[in-house]
């Protein structure tokens, strides 16, 4: 094979490569670890992704879109779970950053999926 036609093939499949990652939605952290970290702190009160403090504002992706501060994100629900608000206490510095990053994969994936309900 020429070397023109080996790097096309190096081209088109690193191309494919790219687009497969592109087009795969994927959360940065471990939702499995994340599942277990809000089992042991946040189920409390964030059970199924429902809210026993304040009703409305579960953990619904259309209450995250509407209470979030920065709406439905990663990094919003990284700052409210590392920061607290309200009656929520703050997390940052009693979990460290992996298992708060983890939290908020499992908490994005379980809202994209209506928490089971």
């Amino acid at each position: 094979m020429s070397g023109q036609a080996n790097a096309a093939k190096f081209a088109i499949a690193g191309a494919a490569g790219a687009a497969l990652l592109i087009a795969t939605p994927a959360f940065a952290a471990d939702r499995d670890a994340g599942e277990k970290i809000f089992n042991a702190n946040c189920a409390a009160c964030h059970a199924g992704g429902r809210n026993s403090v304040v009703a409305e504002k579960t953990l619904q992706k259309a209450a995250l879109e509407k209470y979030l501060t920065g709406g439905y994100a990663e990094k919003s629900v990284i700052y409210q779970v590392v920061n607290g608000k309200n009656s929520m206490p703050a997390f940052g510095g009693r979990l460290s950053d992996d298992d708060i990053a983890n939290v908020a994969t499992y908490v994005l994936y379980e809202a994209e999926e209506d928490w089971d309900e």
